[in-house]
Formats: structure tokens, C-alpha cells, sequence
């Protein structure tokens, strides 16, 4: 979503100390938790607030008061994915990436390993409170009538909304539970917890980025290749596809993806759909790449017009694939595939896959590989190496 308007969490500075209490609820001695693994377990926890926060406030919060204060037109157009309609299972699959996070795995089971089997054994309250905070908003957001920029006032947005408040809240109360409990909060005890955390859910999930932006892109050059309504189905279902991997990684934005731009890159939202018509009639693809000195606005401009959004948007309508004759426009915003232009507009689309599938291996060498140069970031990591601008 329109990440160049997101904050990035920040970490706790490395001199950061904090409490621990003792049993009787008593001030105990300050402990200092410089290069500790308690350093990244914040920043864990910090990215699974920020995106309760944005799925609560901004996916969903932003076009429902857009809504309600009679800016209906505004409003749709703030909604993410609504090419496609597919709003609520994008928010969803966000939601499940703060559970990935804290179950430890990627398919719902618990990891013994994992924070949830960590605040289990210490505090089964808490780690109760947490797992229902989850569920209660995965729930509220898939009762959301489909789809969202159709329903934008129904009641259930208000549910949804509250429910990704108190998982927020809820998150940032286990947050201060692990800081000021020194039976958690040791590095024999939370390495353990990282060590799983990257292995069996951040790189697998940058692995199937990587994987289903290959497959966008190939289905891209297939369509160029022999254009049909076949062709536009093939993109639209490898989209979807490619959309479950980058939307559960959104609990851990920080690190490579944030540090080089690669969020906005893939997934910059809204787009500028006079833009990318512009783009289409001009034939001119291959510009859409920027350099470390151009300015914001010129970053912007160019991350508006590629990424997942901008393949969305030349592949479907109306959460559909799009066909061949379509019929004439009358929004100048919109496009009109035939036969005769199908085979040079899709040379826009095999562009932006290839930019996709680029991002996502930047993205997965960046962590396993080496990070700007130096160590693979998973290495630091892992070593609690990482600082605020990480």
C-alpha cells in the first residue's frame, strides 16, 4: 500500500534499558540491552503493530472516513487492490502475517520455537489475549462484505477497524511484557525465537515472492507473445498468486525491503492511472527505474506507475481479466485492449513483471546473500546487528 506515505517503525536505541520486576512487582536492577536479541524481537513486534495500525487506520480506515464525510468518489479510489476486489483478502493475508510472526510458521501451526510457545509457558494469558487479537481480526476482516470498495459503509468496516486497534493494542501490551520480564527477555532464551523466526518465516516467505514473480512474469511473456482472453486469466491468477507471499511479509518491512526502497517499488499505492495510459499510448516502457539522487518526487512518480498495483490495473476490471475488444471508454483513465494494440501494451505489462521479479530476488539476496555489499542481512540479524534506520 502507498508505502512511500508509510512510517517505517524505528527500533529502540541500542542504549535503550528498560525494568525487569522481580516477584514482588518491586523496580529490579536495570538491565542494558545493547546488541541483544531482545533488540530484534522489538522490531519483530514493532512491524506487527505497524501493520495492525495501517490495516485498521489506512487500508480500511482512510476510504471509510473518506466515505462517511461524502467524498464516495475519493473513497474508492483510496481502496487498495479494488482493480482486482481483491481488498479483503490482501488485509487478511496481513493480518496472517502478524501471526506468521508470532506463531513462527507460515501455515498457522505453532513453532516450538516461537514467541506464542514462548509467552505460552510464561504468561498463558497473555499469549491467550494475543491469538484470539489475531484471530478476531482476520475474522472481522473476512466478514467485510466483497467486495470492500463496494461496501465501504457496511458496519462490519467499523468492527474491522476496531478489531485491528485492540490487536495492535494487545501486541504492544506483549511488547512491554517481554521488556520488563527477565525470564523472556535473555538471549539463551529469545535467539532461539529469531533464529526459527528467519528460517522458517521470513526466508521461505521472500523464496515464494521470488518464485511468483518468475511465474507473473513469464505469464506476462506469454501474453505478449500470443495475445487472448486466456492470456489476460493466466496473468491475472499468477497476480493473485504473487500477491499471498508479499502481502503476508508486511509484518516485517524493515531491513532491506524498506532501507532500498524496495516496498514502494513493488507495492506503491494509489497509483496514477492518467499516468499509466500515458505510458501505454507512448510506447515507452522501460523508464520506469529511478537513482539513488533523484529527488522524492521524482521517485514517487516512477514508483506510481509499477509495481503489483499498475500490473492489477492493466490486467483487470472490475475483478475481472480484462478481454480483447472490451468496447470504447468513455474514461480516458481506463484502457481498451483490442488486437491491434494487445501486443504493445503488453510489453508495459512484461515490464513491470520483470521489475517485480527483480525487487523480489534483490529482496531474497539481500537477506541470504549480502546486503549492500557486505553480510547477508539474515547474518545481522541474527547477531543483533541492525540499528534504526535498519
Amino acid at each position: 500500500m502507498k508505502k512511500y506515505f508509510m512510517m517505517v517503525a524505528l527500533l529502540l536505541t541500542a542504549s535503550m534499558s528498560f525494568t525487569s520486576c522481580g516477584e514482588d512487582d518491586k523496580e529490579d536492577e536495570i538491565i542494558d540491552n545493547e546488541q541483544s536479541a531482545l533488540v530484534c524481537v522489538e522490531q519483530i513486534l514493532d512491524g506487527c503493530m505497524d501493520i495492525a495500525n495501517e490495516v485498521g487506520n489506512a487500508k480500511i480506515g482512510d476510504p471509510y472516513d473518506l466515505y462517511n464525510s461524502g467524498r464516495t468518489t475519493e473513497a474508492l479510489y483510496a481502496v487498495e487492490s479494488w482493480y482486482s476486489w481483491h481488498s479483503i483478502d490482501d488485509y487478511s493475508n496481513n493480518i496472517l502475517s502478524v501471526r506468521n510472526a508470532y506463531y513462527g510458521t507460515r501455515n498457522g501451526q505453532v513453532a516450538t520455537s516461537s514467541l506464542a510457545t514462548l509467552i505460552a509457558a510464561n504468561n498463558p494469558t497473555l499469549d491467550t489475549q494475543v491469538r484470539q487479537a489475531i484471530q478476531a481480526a482476520y475474522d472481522a476482516i473476512q466478514a467485510i462484505p466483497a467486495p470492500f470498495r463496494n461496501n465501504i459503509g457496511a458496519p462490519e468496516v467499523q468492527k474491522a477497524m476496531q478489531a485491528c486497534n485492540d490487536l495492535e493494542e494487545v501486541l504492544g501490551s506483549l511488547k512491554g511484557y517481554i521488556q520488563r520480564t527477565k525470564e523472556v527477555n535473555s538471549n539463551d532464551v529469545l535467539q532461539p525465537v529469531l533464529t526459527g523466526y528467519v528460517n522458517i518465516v521470513v526466508l521461505p516467505t521472500y523464496q515464494a515472492l521470488v518464485e511468483a514473480n518468475t511465474a507473473l512474469y513469464d505469464a506476462a511473456q506469454r501474453f505478449v507473445s500470443s495475445p487472448s482472453d486466456e492470456g489476460f486469466e493466466a496473468v491475472c491468477e499468477a497476480w493473485l498468486d504473487a500477491r499471498e507471499p508479499w502481502e503476508t511479509s508486511e509484518a516485517f518491512l524493515f531491513g532491506p525491503v524498506d532501507a532500498l526502497g524496495l516496498d514502494p517499488n513493488m507495492d506503491s499505492w494509489p497509483l496514477d492511472q492518467e499516468a499509466i495510459v500515458n505510458i501505454l499510448n507512448s510506447g515507452k516502457f522501460d523508464n520506469l527505474t529511478w537513482s539513488d539522487g533523484d529527488s522524492d518526487d521524482a521517485i514517487e512518480a516512477v514508483q506510481s506507475v509499477r509495481g503489483f498495483h499498475t500490473m492489477e490495473f492493466l490486467v483487470f476490471k472490475n475483478g475481472k481479466a480484462r478481454t480483447l475488444n472490451d468496447g470504447t471508454s468513455t474514461d480516458p483513465t481506463d484502457l481498451d485492449y483490442t488486437t491491434a494494440n494487445a501486443r504493445s501494451w503488453g510489453n508495459y505489462m512484461v515490464q513491470v513483471g520483470y521489475l517485480l521479479r527483480q525487487d523480489a530476488q534483490e529482496l531474497y539476496k539481500s537477506w541470504t546473500e549480502s546486503y549492500e555489499g557486505g553480510r547477508a542481512y539474515k547474518d545481522l540479524f541474527l547477531s543483533h546487528e541492525i540499528d534504526d534506520e535498519d
